[in-house]
C-alpha cells in the first residue's frame, strides 16, 4: 500500500466558512436590535411593568425591532453555530426556519395582490387605531409623523381621519388645544423655515376645505402609498426578488453542506 492512499469525503471548507461568516454577521445584527428594542423599552419604563407592553391601543414601533432582532438572532445562531461545530441539526433548523418565512412572505404577497380591497380596509382600520393612540407613545407618534411628512398625507384618507384622536377631534366637549387641528406632520412645507411650526396644524379643519390644502396635505396616506407603490414598482418587485434569493441560496448551501457532513460520517 506504499505510495497508495485512500480520499475520503470531505466537508467543503468554501461552504462552511461562507455560512458561517454571513450569519455572524446577521447574529450580531439581530442582537443589537433586540438591545435596541430592550432600551427602548427600559427607557419608556415598560421593562418595570410588563403589563404595559399591551396597553397601547396602536402599534408600538418597538415590537418591530424586537421580532425582526429575534428572528434574525435565531437564524443567526443556527447557521452560524451549526456551520462552525458542522452540527446538521441546527443547519436543518436554519434551512426549514428559513423555507418557512419565504413561504411566508410569498404567500402574503399572493394574497397581498388578490385580496386589494381587503388589504386596504385593513390598512385603514390600522392607521386609524395607530390615530387614535398619536399621544400615548412617543415613538409612535415619532413613526406617524415620519409617515405623513415622507407621504406628504394626513391621517388614513383624509385630515378629517384625526377626528378620532381625542386632542385632535372638533367635538364641543374637547378641551384641548388642538381642537379641530392635525399634527404638525400634516403641514405643507415651507422650504424658507428653518425650523419646524409645530404649531401649523392648530384649528385647521376648523376652515373651510378649500382652505385647508393651503395649509396641509389633504391626500390620505393610503392612497399615497398606493401611488408611491405605482411609482416604485421596480424597485420593490426587485427588493423582493432579490431578498428571496439570497434566501434560497442560503436555503442551497446549508443542505448541500449538510449532504457533506452526512457523507462524511457516513464514511467513518
Amino acid at each position: 500500500m506504499t505510495g497508495n492512499h485512500f480520499k475520503g469525503q470531505e466537508v467543503s471548507c468554501c461552504i462552511k466558512y461562507f455560512i458561517f461568516g454571513f450569519n455572524i454577521l446577521f447574529w450580531l445584527l439581530g442582537m443589537a436590535l433586540v438591545g435596541i428594542g430592550l432600551w427602548a423599552w427600559s427607557e419608556k419604563g415598560v421593562l418595570s411593568n410588563i403589563s404595559s407592553i399591551t396597553d397601547l391601543g396602536g402599534l408600538d414601533p418597538v415590537w418591530l425591532f424586537m421580532v425582526v432582532g429575534g428572528v434574525m438572532f435565531i437564524l443567526g445562531f443556527a447557521g452560524c453555530i451549526g456551520a462552525l461545530r458542522e452540527n446538521t441539526f441546527l443547519l436543518k433548523f436554519f434551512s426549514v426556519f428559513l423555507g418557512i418565512i419565504f413561504f411566508l412572505e410569498l404567500t402574503t404577497g399572493i394574497l397581498a395582490f388578490v385580496f386589494k380591497d381587503w388589504i386596504k380596509d385593513q390598512l385603514n382600520l390600522f392607521i386609524n387605531n395607530n390615530i387614535r393612540a398619536y399621544r400615548d407613545d412617543i415613538d409612535l407618534q415619532n413613526l406617524i409623523d415620519f409617515t405623513q411628512e415622507y407621504w406628504e398625507c394626513c391621517g388614513a384618507f383624509g385630515a378629517d381621519d384625526w377626528n378620532l384622536n381625542i386632542y385632535f377631534n372638533c367635538t364641543d366637549g374637547n378641551p384641548s388645544r388642538e381642537k379641530c387641528g392635525v399634527p404638525f406632520s400634516c403641514c405643507t412645507k415651507d422650504p424658507a423655515e428653518d425650523v419646524i411650526n409645530t404649531q401649523c396644524g392648530y384649528d385647521i379643519r376648523a376652515k373651510p376645505d378649500s382652505e385647508q390644502k393651503d395649509y396641509i396635505n389633504v391626500k390620505g396616506c393610503v392612497p399615497q402609498f398606493e401611488k408611491w407603490l405605482q411609482d416604485n414598482l421596480t424597485l420593490v418587485a426587485g427588493i423582493f426578488i432579490g431578498v428571496a434569493l439570497l434566501q434560497i441560496f442560503g436555503i442551497c448551501l446549508a443542505q448541500n453542506l449538510v449532504s457533506d457532513i452526512e457523507a462524511v460520517q457516513a464514511s467513518w
